[in-house]
């Protein structure tokens, strides 16, 4: 049986669990996703990219 859901969602539910649960600020989650978007915007994204495609490639078991 296969699953699939949207990584927003996954990550929505990560941190979801780290501010219930673990007590991470509700502007820090805010302050790292800001982050995220400036990074995207750098000269780092192919870099990022292409190392995000290779985890992902490596947890679904697809041969490189």
């Amino acid at each position: 049986m296969t699953v699939s859901l949207p990584l927003v969602v996954v990550l929505g539910f990560f941190t979801w669990g780290a501010v219930k649960f673990l007590g991470v600020r509700t502007w820090i989650v805010v302050l790292v996703a800001l982050f995220g978007f400036w990074l995207s915007h750098t000269f780092m994204a192919p870099a990022i990219e292409s190392g995000t495609r290779s985890s992902v490639d490596v947890i679904n078991g697809a041969h490189i």
